[in-house]
């Protein structure tokens, strides 16, 4: 599922996120969703979530 929109995400969820220090290189970390960062219904690049580990990043992918 798509990371753009803030629906597709809530707390709770495993997802795939690209982390600010990896956004040049595109390398992806898996976790587990704690917070939505992003307000706005949408973002190109992907809404900005904190993982429970405190990690905080956009989410490219919505896992299963």
């Amino acid at each position: 599922m798509n990371g753009q929109y803030r629906t597709n995400i809530s707390p709770g969820l495993s997802v795939s996120i690209v982390l600010k220090a990896d956004q040049k290189t595109g390398k992806t970390t898996n976790g587990i969703v704690k917070d939505i960062l992003t307000k706005s219904s949408f973002h190109p690049h992907g809404i900005k979530v904190r993982l429970q580990d405190g990690q905080v990043g956009r989410v490219k992918e919505v896992l299963k």
